[in-house]
């Protein structure tokens, strides 16, 4: 059983920058890959970037080159960092954790964090 929570969320201007944070407990943080998701209100819920257990790190193309995913297995902490913020990054951001194996797929949700880009 893993428990996420995600911090960091907020109200801020175009072109501002937020690092949400997601602290993990209760498993072996380093085993799993962690993704952020996002959803905007009305639309489905999207991948917004992913970190393997091993490092490597993926985005979506409306990120790329903005927010920078990174871990800390030490802390047992996934960030998200956020610049260059558009009013259309507004959304809930969810934390998610998975593990595949032969035998299994586990994976596990954070409540969500919102993060609201407004002048």
């Amino acid at each position: 059983q893993v428990q996420l929570v995600e911090s960091g969320g907020g109200l801020v201007q175009p072109g501002e920058s937020l690092r949400l944070s997601c602290a993990a407990s209760g498993s072996i943080f380093s085993v799993y890959g962690m993704k952020w998701y996002r959803q905007a209100a009305g639309k489905q819920r999207e991948l917004v970037a992913g970190i393997s257990s091993g490092g490597s790190t993926d985005y979506t193309d409306s990120v790329k080159g903005r927010f920078t995913i990174s871990r800390d297995n030490a802390k047992n902490t996934v960030y998200l960092q956020m610049n260059s913020l558009k009013p259309e990054d507004t959304a809930v951001y969810f934390c998610y954790a998975e593990r595949c194996s032969d035998s299994s797929y586990v994976y596990y949700w954070g409540q969500g964090t919102q993060v609201t880009v407004s002048s």
